[in-house]
């Protein structure tokens, strides 16, 4: 009698969980079988027979569907984990379109539209971003050589070492006065960074250390152009300087115009919102030690559309 506790009073109290699972129409075998079996996993004690005859259900096909069911879910459970190990690798920097297309380059083929859902089900979406701060500058006026706008957001590049671009960015450690600046260099034929500086100040040698580091990658034979803003360290005579002793074209954008050096800027966002604004760093080394984790993680791992789902260095070696 003990038992019957635990076992529901009669079969109508069954079928008012259950619907109409006895109509053919409605519930389908699959459906059945799927009901039968979560029901189950709460009234334990209840005989399987008993769940076939409430719901019309011949044994044989209530086991064909649950082998089938186990199936799908043991393959929910992969492509859980597939998704999760993308997502982690990235260190939530991913959203779901670079996820599939980072699947897709494993050989593996998942719809977009599942891989949103599983990453919505399982908290891996990408991270939340913070505040963001005004952007630095380092226009000082007329203290140089003010060059034309020789690229003229001419971004389309076919050729390695064509076109380069460059600026720098200011990073603060939250709730302090220290602050980091970052200068790269990017080729705009596949958005690699080819070299960059750090620096506790951004001084004129700062951003001299990543160009003479980029010189150093191209050939003596070149048709070399380089576009940054009018900051002041790129109309400093030892900037100028260098650029007519390797024969490299200068480029400036117009005052005031961001868009004019639209992909800097670009990488800059990308850099703060998937490494920066999502985390709080507490020292300086900290921070700069993140920094370059990142860059070596853009360049050689993180994939663009545009690149046909390849990262710039994997673009890169392709066209070799």
């Amino acid at each position: 009698m003990k038992t019957r506790k635990s076992i529901p009073k009669s079969k109508a109290r069954i079928r008012k969980k259950t619907g109409s699972l006895s109509s053919k129409e409605i519930a389908k075998n699959k459906e059945k079988t799927k009901i039968i079996f979560e029901l189950r996993q709460k009234y334990k004690k209840l005989p399987l027979k008993y769940w076939l005859e409430t719901a019309d259900l011949p044994k044989s096909s209530y086991y064909e569907w649950e082998k089938k069911l186990q199936e799908v879910n043991t393959k929910e459970a992969k492509d859980i984990e597939r998704v999760k190990r993308v997502v982690e690798e990235s260190k939530r920097r991913y959203g779901y379109r670079r996820v599939c297309l980072q699947l897709k380059k494993e050989g593996i083929i998942m719809n977009h539209k599942k891989v949103l859902r599983i990453m919505k089900e399982n908290n891996l979406l990408c991270n939340k971003y913070g505040l963001r701060r005004k952007a630095y500058s380092s226009y000082k006026g007329n203290v140089g050589k003010v060059a034309k706008n020789n690229l003229n957001r001419d971004f389309y590049v076919d050729k390695i070492n064509t076109v380069w671009v460059s600026d720098v960015t200011e990073f603060r450690i939250r709730n302090s006065e220290i602050k980091l600046y970052l200068s790269p260099i990017m080729d705009l034929y596949n958005g690699e960074i080819i070299s960059y500086s750090i620096s506790k100040s951004p001084t004129v040698e700062f951003t001299l250390k990543s160009l003479k580091d980029a010189i150093q990658t191209i050939p003596v034979k070149h048709n070399l152009m380089i576009h940054t803003d009018q900051g002041f360290h790129y109309q400093h005579r030892s900037w100028v300087y260098t650029l007519e002793k390797y024969g490299i074209k200068q480029s400036m954008s117009r005052k005031g115009n961001c868009l004019d050096n639209s992909p800097m800027e670009n990488f800059f966002g990308l850099l703060k919102q998937e490494m920066f604004y999502c985390e709080n760093y507490k020292t300086i080394e900290e921070l700069e030690a993140a920094i370059r984790e990142y860059i070596d993680w853009y360049n050689n791992k993180r994939i663009k559309t545009k690149l046909n789902g390849l990262s710039p260095v994997e673009y890169r070696l392709q066209a070799v």
